[in-house]
């Protein structure tokens, strides 16, 4: 587990390492990764799962939904102060007790006899996956040199992009063979090994421990009034986010009430964090245009990759009649891609401009969801895998040069502020993509279907053919009149072709994402390749 004092590698660790002393930083980057890819894949894990939670805990499908929203809201408000809760009582000590949070809960979720209880539980599973990315990335952040982040946030890369696509197929293997129970029992020896691998080899640097002391020097000063706006903000809007649709939006007192107290929240909230001394959100970082536009590109980053991994299978099932296994099968492939790709991204993010790297993501990724808008209800098999994996290819390149950029010119002591919110842009990016692909899949459905069938008419040509020739085929297998039947038919036609133009409605939308962030990402500083800016190691 250690490496000798004098190896290559440890002799290029910055002094201000994560790792403790003798520990090889790789061995730290593996340790965390684990943990977010337990924390990230629990985001959707449990969504194919949920008509089983239903039934387990006699409740109703929609009812239980809860389990889904109850996660979402925790997580986002413990996001933005996890980068204040790491400063003061210790990053190694608020990680290790997230982790401990996130794995009691999660044997609490399943060992839980009715639906309240386990929404109870999926909030604090919550609040305990809220600090788990943003620790480990200011961690990788801290452990490695600015050429070595690179290929760091590559391997945790990897964790952050997989396990979305990852977790519908496993969750549904899981239910299918055992029961829903165990998608939160997984977790728990993930949990133990991890908190025990933490404890031995990842410590606080020596800038933390410095800045943690000068915060308490005064004594310990708590923005309530910031953390409260915040939470009330975040926790509200990912509400809205996760129900909108469901509820049908504004026309929804419920949704508006929630609308209006989530706009009040973080308006007010960003105005009093703007003028307070110690705020719980640090957000005068974002004066960095580097690291704006970072937070901006990492929140269309969540967009495109939950939005996209969404609707995908939902087109292969619902389109296509596949099974959930077969639908994951041909998602998975681009998952592998990924895994091959980022060892190489983050080699790359070491001699070549992070936001060059960003472009070229950006552009292949529109490119790819463009050509998903040519899909239609004949596509193969193998032709849905390669345009997932032509999708992929893009995504490889954006999270890693994302991630170096957003902290090539932050000072050591800011990385825990910093991954705070990159992480909560990435989650209310992937909240409002999820929301925006459910949305547009409905209301676009029923346009096009409007559209359609003004034109299956008694004085269409095609429409008089195709009912006539329907019908005589059907008479002639039944032997009775089956006019009735044949015109169910023609609108079963329509139906499935307007969902079909819905869903490249959605693709298109995703594509002109990507494509309008490429001129946003020019506006990123310029840093040499493998160097940080200002204030780095």
């Amino acid at each position: 587990m250690t490496a000798v004092a004098s190896s290559p590698v440890e002799s290029r660790q910055p002094a201000s390492s994560a790792a403790a002393p003798g520990v090889n930083p790789w061995i730290v980057a593996l340790v965390v990764s684990m943990a977010t890819f337990m924390e990230v894949l629990d985001t959707s894990i449990a969504n194919v799962s949920l008509p089983h939670i239903a039934g387990g805990l006699a409740a109703t499908v929609d009812e239980a939904t809860w389990v889904l929203t109850s996660y979402l809201v925790a997580n986002a408000v413990v996001l933005p102060a996890s980068g204040w809760l790491s400063t003061v009582f210790g990053r190694k000590r608020f990680y290790m007790t997230c982790v401990a949070l996130f794995a009691v809960s999660s044997f609490l979720c399943g060992i839980a006899t009715s639906l309240p209880m386990l929404i109870v539980f999926r909030v604090l599973q919550g609040m305990g996956g809220g600090g788990l990315a943003p620790s480990e990335q200011s961690i990788l952040a801290d452990t490695f040199t600015p050429r070595q982040r690179g290929m760091a946030f590559a391997l945790y890369g990897i964790a952050v992009v997989v396990a979305p696509a990852v977790g519908p197929t496993l969750g549904g293997w899981i239910t299918d063979n055992y029961t829903w129970r165990w998608i939160f029992f997984i977790n728990v020896p993930v949990g133990i090994l991890s908190l025990a691998l933490t404890h031995m080899v990842v410590r606080d640097p020596p800038e933390l421990q410095a800045a943690r002391k000068r915060r308490l020097a005064g004594g310990l000063k708590i923005d309530y009034i910031g953390f409260g706006l915040f939470a009330l903000g975040l926790g509200c809007l990912q509400v809205v986010l996760d129900k909108g649709q469901e509820e049908d939006w504004f026309s929804s007192a419920f949704i508006t009430l929630f609308a209006i107290a989530a706009a009040f929240g973080l308006i007010v909230g960003a105005l009093w964090e703007l003028n307070v001394e110690q705020p719980v959100v640090d957000l005068p970082m974002l004066k960095d245009r580097t690291f704006a536009i970072s937070n901006l590109v990492m929140f269309a980053i969540g967009v495109i990759l939950f939005g996209s991994t969404v609707v995908l299978p939902l087109f292969m099932q619902q389109m296509l009649g596949y099974t959930a296994q077969l639908a994951g099968l041909a998602i998975t492939p681009g998952g592998f891609v990924v895994m091959a790709l980022m060892p190489l991204v983050g080699y790359l993010v070491g001699h070549v401009q992070a936001k060059y790297l960003v472009m070229f993501g950006l552009l292949t990724t529109a490119l790819a969801l463009w050509h998903m808008t040519g899909l239609d209800l004949d596509v193969s098999f193998s032709t849905m895998v390669w345009m997932r994996i032509f999708q992929a290819a893009g995504l490889a390149f954006l999270f890693v040069p994302t991630n170096t950029a957003a902290f090539a010119n932050l000072p050591p002591e800011k990385s825990n502020n910093a991954s705070a919110l990159l992480n909560l842009s990435r989650n209310l990016g992937g909240s409002v993509g999820i929301s925006v692909a459910q949305t547009l899949l409905a209301r676009r459905t029923q346009f096009h279907q409007s559209r359609l069938a003004s034109h299956v008419t008694a004085f269409s040509p095609f429409a008089s053919r195709a009912l006539a020739g329907t019908t005589r085929v059907l008479t002639g297998r039944s032997g009775a009149g089956s006019t009735h039947q044949a015109q169910g038919m023609l609108m079963g036609i329509v139906e499935r072709q307007a969902s079909m133009l819905s869903y490249i409605d959605v693709f298109l939308v995703l594509a002109l994402a990507s494509a309008v962030m490429i001129p946003v990402v020019m506006l990123m500083k310029s840093n040499k390749p493998g160097q940080g800016g200002r204030g780095m190691h």
